[in-house]
């Protein structure tokens, strides 16, 4: 082998070090708008679910499990969104859409809520 595959595989061993897997079972939450029909209902910015922060990744995979999860709230009508905390406990194959919840249209106080929660395709509860 030369020695540029030689560098080459030591790279994608090391990437491939810090990947988690994933896989027969795990949980997904996301903070995308489900339902447009309840007035004042936004979508959220996931901060930080358990100890890990979410970033941009959406859906965000975890093990299933309870979680204190950190949700901000978009910009509403002038006021900068502000963060708040749930305990949310999520099932085996369930993404979990959580949302921001206004009190009305012209004033900053809300409250973070699960809007939906769905199946998710190709996950499993059991090996088989």
């Amino acid at each position: 082998m030369s020695r540029y595959a030689n560098v080459a595989l030591a790279i994608l061993a090391s990437a491939m070090a810090g990947c988690q897997t994933w896989g027969p079972t795990w949980s997904e939450i996301t903070g995308a708008r489900y339902t447009a029909a309840i007035a004042d209902r936004r979508a959220a910015i996931l901060s930080t679910v358990g100890d890990e922060s979410v970033g941009s990744v959406q859906p965000f995979k975890v093990h299933p499990g309870t979680y204190r999860v950190v949700v901000q709230s978009p910009r509403h009508n002038g006021f900068p969104g502000t963060n708040k905390e749930m305990t949310l406990a999520m099932d085996p194959c369930r993404r979990y859409y959580v949302n921001a919840q206004f009190d009305n249209p012209t004033t900053p106080q809300w409250e973070p809520v699960v809007d939906h929660v769905e199946t998710i395709a190709g996950c499993t509860t059991s090996a088989h």
